[in-house]
C-alpha cells in the first residue's frame, strides 16, 4: 500500500479576479475549491493514475471535515487524526494580473496527536511506500521527518521525501528511496547557483553521497533530471504545452514517478511518467488525469 502524510492539510480556495484592486470590493470570475497539501495532492494524482493510497495527517473543525468529504468524493482513502483545537487551514489563491496567496495557520497539534500518528505508522508493512511531503507546522518538532524515518528504519519501506533545506538534509542518513528538490532548492542547500544540467548532476550525486538513493530534480521549463542508485542519469525537456497552473505540479511528478516505478520497477519509465504527470498538472487547472498523462507520454514517444 502507498501512504502519504500531510501534516497541515488545507482547503485551497482558488479565485480569479479581473484586475484585482486593493482597498475596494472585487468580484470573482471563477471559483474552485480543492483539498490541498502536498501529500494529499500525491494521493489524488495517484488515484487519477489508478493507484490507491491512504492519506494520513491531521484535520480539525469544519474545514477538516470538508477536506475528508472532498477526498471521499474523489474516492481517495484517508485516515486523518482529528485534532481537538483549531481548524484545518484555508489557503486563498488569487489569480489576477499577478498571483497572490494567503495561507492559513492550521490547528494546534499536540504530542498526543503525534503519538497517534506513530501508532498508525506501526501498521506499515515491508514493501509499502510512504510519502512525506511539505512543510512542518511550527507547533511540531522540526526533526519530524527524521524522527519518522528513524522510527521506521527496521521496516523495508520505500520512503519518498519532498521537502526543503534541513527537513530534507536531516533524513538523508536514513536512505530515502527518493528525494525531489528542484534545481534552485538543490543549489540553496550547497550555497551555489546551478546553471547547467551537468552541475545539477554533480550536486545530485552529493545528495547520494549523504544517503539518498534516487534524486529527482525538477527544473521547470528545462524539464527534469534523475540520478538513480544504479548510477544512471536520465534527463529530458518537458513535453510541449501551455502552463496554466504551477500548484501541485511537483507533487504530481512525485505521484507519477511512484506509479511508473510500481508498474515496471524501471527507473527510466518512472522518470518519464513523473515528468509527464507533473507537466499534465501544470497544463491544467486541475491535477493530472491519466488520459492527459498518456497524451504527453505519446508526445515524447514514451507511451
Amino acid at each position: 500500500m502507498i501512504y502519504t502524510v500531510t501534516f497541515n492539510p488545507s482547503l485551497d480556495y482558488i479565485v480569479s479576479v479581473e484586475h484585482f484592486q486593493v482597498g475596494t470590493v472585487n468580484r470573482t470570475n471563477t471559483e474552485l475549491m480543492f483539498p490541498g497539501g502536498k501529500g494529499i495532492n500525491v494521493s489524488m494524482v495517484l488515484k487519477n493514475l489508478g493507484y490507491d493510497s491512504v492519506a494520513l495527517g491531521f484535520m480539525a473543525g469544519f474545514t477538516g471535515k470538508e477536506i475528508v468529504r472532498l477526498l471521499d468524493e474523489r474516492e481517495v482513502k484517508s485516515d486523518f487524526i482529528n485534532v481537538a483545537e483549531g481548524i484545518s487551514r484555508i489557503n486563498v489563491k488569487l489569480r489576477s494580473d499577478e498571483e497572490s496567496e494567503i495561507n492559513g495557520m492550521g490547528p494546534a497539534i499536540s504530542m498526543g496527536d503525534i503519538d497517534k500518528l506513530y501508532e498508525q505508522l506501526d501498521h506499515l508493512q515491508d514493501g509499502d511506500v510512504l510519502v512525506l511531503a511539505g512543510s512542518i507546522p511550527s507547533v511540531m518538532p522540526e526533526s519530524m521527518y527524521m524522527d519518522i524515518m528513524k522510527y521506521l528504519e527496521d521496516k523495508n519501506l520505500r520512503i519518498v521525501v519532498d521537502a526543503t533545506k534541513d527537513l530534507l538534509m536531516n533524513v538523508l542518513p536514513y536512505h530515502p528511496f527518493l528525494i525531489k528538490p528542484n534545481n534552485h532548492e538543490l543549489g540553496e542547500i550547497f550555497g551555489v547557483t546551478l546553471n547547467t544540467k551537468e552541475e545539477v548532476v554533480v550536486y545530485a550525486r552529493k545528495m547520494q553521497e549523504k544517503g539518498a538513493r534516487n534524486v529527482l530534480i525538477s527544473m521547470a521549463g528545462e524539464g527534469a533530471l534523475l540520478v538513480t542508485e544504479d548510477g544512471e542519469v536520465y534527463e529530458s525537456m518537458p513535453p510541449k504545452g501551455k502552463v496554466r497552473n504551477s500548484v501541485g505540479a511537483g507533487d504530481s511528478m512525485v505521484a507519477g514517478f511512484i506509479a511508473g516505478y510500481l508498474a515496471k520497477e524501471d527507473y527510466e519509465e518512472a522518470f518519464y511518467m513523473g515528468l509527464c504527470t507533473g507537466s499534465a498538472s501544470a497544463f491544467s487547472d486541475n491535477l493530472a488525469t491519466k488520459p492527459e498523462v498518456v497524451a504527453l507520454l505519446e508526445q515524447l514517444g514514451r507511451a
